[in-house]
């Protein structure tokens, strides 16, 4: 009996980056399938293409040993495959039921029949052991209840193929359990499941297969009886090479620029304690979920402290900072360029521009387009920027060209702590190299830097000092010396302890 789906050799490209190179999966009928992989893996971008929203460059799709060609989201829905999205994309200002039937109403003549609406909306809701009344608004629940909802939509026409994308990454424990009860019911029926997700602990409960991804590619499938913990994460990080270091490890006997002293916030950072000195590259490495960017915005007062406090440099040593003054001496380079790094229709100049307007600007607020130009050219070559000139989008600029604006806006105002969250990620082998290096040329301008990435492999080329974080917490540090094995070991103490709980 041939299996539900088959995924082979699935390639698919973004401006000449390849984001899947070798994309495998295969899913067997009432079976629940963990996708596990790093930032950059190619996990979303094999389901978005699996989803149809997305075409593939190449490779091969067959549902149930007939092969596909998935044209859209709607002929991914009519071949049966429903997509739960990690971003929850319900109308709040509509009832539960209209969220559920949106753009398929049941009709009585020209007119919606809610009584019938409301009915069949009520039956799939009790299908995923919700008692919410369909009528309520979806504003009034919870982030779990909003969920259930999504899943109700996506069931509605049985589909024979579910793809949950983080399904829990904001949910309660009791929620969680809830999903995990719809899981199992949807299993039973037959359908063929994929769990993407960043907590082990869930994986290997409730999943019966594992496939890891890694740049682009499929390593490997397991039934996750006969895998841990340890050799999924291994599987994702792959080995480094210690010849591939940009920069040896230093130690500073620099006095600390920022400290961190039991920083806790919201349900993910809680009691971290950390100190940047000026010169050094601090790696902080954490899967996905494991408090990394929660830890950033608590860092630079994004988010609320509800213990802790963070300090900086000052005349008379440390003292409590304010956020306005972190931020003010920190240059923030965040996870997703595209949406919070750049400004894609903007052009290079004026995004360069942006976080520089008082300089750039005369006594009545105007902005000096032509210094502003000079600025962007100036930087842009110092970067080495490929452009035909500062007046190109920056949504036309490859990832490697964007990232570079994104470091270029923050230069002219010298900051002296810089925070890369993820600044490498989508970006060909190239491309990664210089942003390294640029990252290296920063902390030998006297900044200090906090690195933080999935893959241990960059943090490995650059770092002076790593840092393991899990869930909030940081369970490692080690000297930028350690060896790779050294670091595994690290995580893998953090993956038993998982493993025991």
């Amino acid at each position: 009996m041939s299996n539900r789906l088959e995924m082979k050799s699935i390639a698919k490209s973004f401006g000449g980056v390849a984001a899947l190179a070798d994309g495998c999966l295969s899913l067997e009928t009432g079976k629940v399938h963990a996708l596990m992989g790093a930032n950059g893996a190619g996990k979303s971008t094999l389901m978005n293409i699996l989803g149809g929203v997305l075409a593939k460059d190449g490779g091969s799709i067959a549902i149930d040993g007939q092969p596909v060609e998935i044209g859209s989201a709607s002929h991914a829905a009519l071949l049966g495959i429903a997509f739960v999205h990690q971003e929850l994309t319900t109308m709040p200002t509509l009832s539960v039921a209209e969220n559920i039937f949106l753009g398929d109403f049941p009709r009585r003549g020209p007119l919606i029949d809610r009584r019938s609406m409301n009915a069949q909306a009520k039956a799939l809701l009790g299908r995923v052991g919700c008692q919410i009344d369909p009528r309520t608004l979806v504003e009034s629940l919870s982030t779990g209840d909003r969920q259930l909802v999504e899943i109700a939509r996506a069931i509605r026409k049985a589909p024979r193929i579910i793809i949950l994308d983080e399904p829990t990454s904001s949910l309660s424990g009791p929620e969680r359990e809830k999903l995990f009860a719809v899981i199992e019911t949807l299993k039973t029926g037959g359908a063929a499941i994929v769990f993407i997700s960043h907590f082990l602990d869930e994986v290997f409960r409730i999943c019966d297969q594992v496939t890891v991804m890694r740049n682009g590619r499929t390593v490997g499938s397991w039934p996750s009886g006969e895998t841990t913990m340890a050799q999924v994460v291994h599987e994702m990080l792959g080995s480094v090479a210690a010849s591939e270091r940009i920069r040896e490890p230093r130690q500073s006997a620099a006095d600390p620029l920022v400290t961190a002293r039991g920083l806790s916030s919201g349900n993910l950072v809680r009691g971290v304690s950390l100190d940047f000195k000026p010169g050094e590259i601090v790696g902080l490495w954490g899967l996905l979920g494991s408090g990394r960017t929660e830890l950033v915005r608590a860092l630079i007062g994004l988010d609320d402290l509800s213990s802790g406090q963070v300090q900086i440099a000052g005349a008379r040593g440390l003292r409590n900072a304010k956020p306005a003054e972190l931020r003010a001496m920190t240059g923030l380079v965040t996870e997703d360029r595209r949406k919070e790094g750049v400004i894609l229709p903007f052009s290079i100049a004026q995004n360069i521009g942006l976080p520089n307007l008082r300089a750039l600007s005369n006594r009545f607020g105007v902005i000096d387009r032509k210094a502003e130009k000079a600025l962007a050219q100036r930087l842009s070559a110092e970067l080495g920027v490929k452009a035909t000139s500062v007046l190109q989008t920056a949504g036309t600029l490859s990832g490697g060209n964007q990232q570079k604006v994104v470091f270029g806006k923050w230069l002219p105002a010298k900051p002296t702590f810089f925070i890369l969250d993820e600044p490498t990620r989508g970006l060909d082998t190239g491309a990664k190299g210089e942003i390294l290096k640029l990252t290296v040329r920063l902390a030998e301008q006297g900044a200090a830097v906090l690195f933080i990435s999935s893959e241990l492999e960059e943090l490995m080329r650059v770092a002076d000092r790593y840092v393991v974080i899990n869930r909030g917490t940081i369970t490692h540090e080690l000297p930028g010396s350690a060896t790779h094995d050294e670091l595994m070991n690290a995580v893998s103490e953090e993956i038993a302890r998982q493993e025991v709980a």
